[in-house]
């Protein structure tokens, strides 16, 4: 399995050669997803975060990873849909989420995370923290949109949580859910193995029947298949 994935790495770098910065995919009438790469491990490493348009402006969940990517980013969305990015909203402290928070703060954009994931950053030397917290689940309400921000335990992180969005049932989880095309847990040097799964059981209780569930990196599916597929990786972890 370990080798497969090493020889799925080399085949993606080859195809991610061709591609820009940014790839944009529509999933819904106001939702889309943009992937962003950047280089890990010797190859392009693609990275998924979306975008909702609302009557009042977009809203991002989570920042590209990539620093040369987050005025790009909102140049592409302007010019697509004639509107600016009003609010970000960052799921987890690790960069590919939160990595532009504080360049779009200083765009006039305002940012948000968790508070937990707020006092992780700020630990960090690096970090790149957000201008607003919540404490608790929360609900965005933006230009006739709703957003609801869950936490549902520890996984990929302490911190993890998703968003979802009420009229698509579209759960965007980031780093949280594995994509139907992962065969391990990928990068696990702050998760909770062992907190994973009945996280990911507390998800599906919350979100029973949602269309469609976004992944961090790779391909996202219908249904909760992603979902199932990350519990079938944690317990395969665990007899590791």
């Amino acid at each position: 399995m370990r080798l497969f994935y090493l020889f799925f790495l080399f085949c993606l770098a080859g195809y991610s050669q061709a591609t820009t910065g940014l790839k944009f995919t529509q999933l819904t009438d106001d939702l889309y997803v943009y992937t962003n790469y950047k280089f890990f491990s010797g190859a392009q490493f693609p990275s998924n975060s979306m975008y909702m348009v609302t009557d009042e402006g977009v809203v991002l969940f989570d920042t590209p990873w990539d620093k040369n990517q987050f005025q790009p980013l909102l140049d592409s969305i302007e010019k697509r849909h004639k509107k600016k990015v009003i609010l970000c909203i960052a799921t987890h402290f690790h960069e590919d989420s939160s990595a532009g928070l504080e360049y779009y703060s200083s765009k006039g954009i305002k940012t948000y995370t968790s508070k937990m994931t707020y006092d992780i950053t700020m630990s960090k030397k690096d970090g790149s923290p957000a201008e607003h917290t919540f404490k608790k689940d929360t609900v965005f309400n933006i230009g006739g949109k709703v957003v609801e921000t869950y936490y549902p335990g520890e996984g990929h992180t302490k911190d993890n949580i998703v968003l979802y969005v009420k009229d698509e049932k579209v759960i965007y989880g980031g780093c949280l859910i594995k994509s139907i095309e992962a065969v391990d847990l990928g990068n696990v040097a702050d998760a909770s193995v062992d907190k994973w799964e009945k996280t990911m059981k507390n998800l599906m209780k919350k979100y029973p029947d949602p269309a469609y569930v976004i992944p961090g990196h790779f391909a996202w599916s219908k249904g909760d298949e992603s979902i199932k597929h990350t519990i079938k990786l944690v317990r395969e972890n665990r007899k590791e």
